[in-house]
């Protein structure tokens, strides 16, 4: 078990949420009745509970009720897809985009979720204290890349590197276990949740090739050491077979991506207990806007390249039996588009399990089983109301007027009564 210290926000007052269909994830079936939540945490389910006076008591109307949505795979600081302009911004004005990403993150029903390079402390504590909305928040800090990885965004005819790293920069260049080491404490230091490095390469990064590996065994091994000494876990960028298995090899806890994999590779997951980390909707978004939205030409062109194989490797994991946590990884404006993932993962996954990787499966990756991802006694109360049910028709989860209420520690966040 991973010990997260994680600080819940939660409403200090009793809640009954009564007439809805509440879903247990585990089994996939419903449970009619009522759900009180005391002090921000599920205390106990059943039929007309009683409730203290002065209690407050929101009917549901018969509503299809989800736990709070998990989305492992954010990026809440990359409000353009040209990753490369963030340093050029000032902090201010990209702390107020990415507070309202968070915002219309929440809305969407995901209450927690987990950034894979750009977050920070700052952030996390915003959120924590209240001074923003926002779904609860994991976070990595800057991503480790190599020198011409996948978060080096220096072009070809760029030579000069800042050893300090503007305040928005989303990676961190290191070369070397030395380097990798320290980088790595120093995420830890400022509160990292996981550490990421960039096992492969990627769309979004000018220089590299999809197809190329990066960072060494040692180089990786070492990142994995510091985090398992601070209770923490390393996921890694990596699409190959090739960037896979090292990343496996060297004690990679959670796999991103993971596109181009194979059966062998699934094997080696499945071997090794790892989670895997899908985001398909975003090379939809990257094809279909990327370039509306800032992504240069060049990688834009790589997105092909990853584009047509990910529903295969959806398939091939699925069957392997393998845990697959719900990620989207859009850039920019083609946030809007994250609740879509459910809808293409519809191709090969049934709805319930497409749930699980949203709800029970996130709540592992991220430390917290029974306390995220589930409406049981103990849990936190997140939740998201439906008026249709998510079972019979996925798409559902991707329709704003479907989402009646959205609860994060008991607190409503959102209620559409329209």
């Amino acid at each position: 078990m991973y010990d997260f210290g994680y600080c819940a926000q939660v409403s200090n007052a009793t809640t009954v949420f009564a007439n809805g269909l509440f879903l247990d994830v585990e089994t996939g079936a419903y449970r009619e009745g009522d759900l009180r939540v005391d002090d921000g945490i599920v205390s106990e389910t059943g039929v007309r509970l009683a409730a203290p006076s002065g209690a407050q008591r929101i009917d549901l109307g018969g509503a299809f009720v989800l736990p709070g949505l998990i989305d492992c795979h954010v990026h809440v600081m990359a409000s353009t897809a040209n990753l490369a302009d963030l340093v050029r911004w000032p902090v201010s004005y990209n702390a107020h985009r990415t507070a309202r990403l968070l915002g219309q993150m929440l809305d969407r029903g995901f209450t927690t979720v987990r950034d894979m390079a750009g977050g920070d402390y700052g952030t996390w504590r915003a959120v924590e204290e209240g001074l923003i909305r926002g779904p609860r928040f994991f976070y990595a800090g800057r991503a480790l890349s190599q020198t011409g990885g996948h978060g080096d965004h220096r072009g070809p005819g760029e030579h000069l590197l800042d050893i300090h790293p503007a305040c928005c920069e989303m990676c961190t260049i290191v070369d070397g276990a030395d380097e990798v080491r320290k980088a790595a404490r120093e995420e830890l230091r400022h509160g990292a949740h996981h550490i990421k490095v960039m096992a492969g390469g990627g769309v979004a990064s000018p220089t590299d090739r999809i197809d190329s590996t990066q960072f060494s065994l040692a180089e990786l091994q070492a990142a994995v050491e510091e985090a398992t000494a601070a209770h923490r876990y390393v996921a890694a960028h990596a699409y190959t077979p090739e960037s896979i298995t090292r990343a496996l090899h060297a004690g990679v806890r959670t796999i991103e991506h993971a596109n181009l994999l194979d059966p062998a590779t699934a094997e080696l997951v499945a071997e090794k207990q790892a989670f895997l980390v899908m985001n398909l909707v975003t090379y939809w978004a990257l094809q279909t806007e990327g370039r509306e939205f800032g992504l240069p030409e060049a990688s834009w062109r790589k997105v092909a390249d990853v584009l047509d194989q990910g529903l295969g490797a959806l398939e091939l994991v699925h069957s392997a039996g393998i845990k697959i946590g719900y990620g989207t990884d859009l850039l920019g404006g083609m946030h809007k588009h994250q609740s879509r993932e459910f809808v293409i993962r519809s191709q090969v996954q049934a709805p319930i399990d497409i749930i699980r990787s949203a709800t029970t499966t996130g709540a592992e990756i991220v430390g917290l089983p029974g306390k995220l991802g589930t409406l049981a006694p103990g849990a936190f109360a997140d939740l998201v109301a439906l008026a249709r049910d998510p079972l019979d028709d996925i798409a559902t989860l991707a329709d704003p007027t479907a989402i009646k209420y959205v609860v994060k520690g008991g607190a409503i966040e959102l209620a559409n009564l329209g």
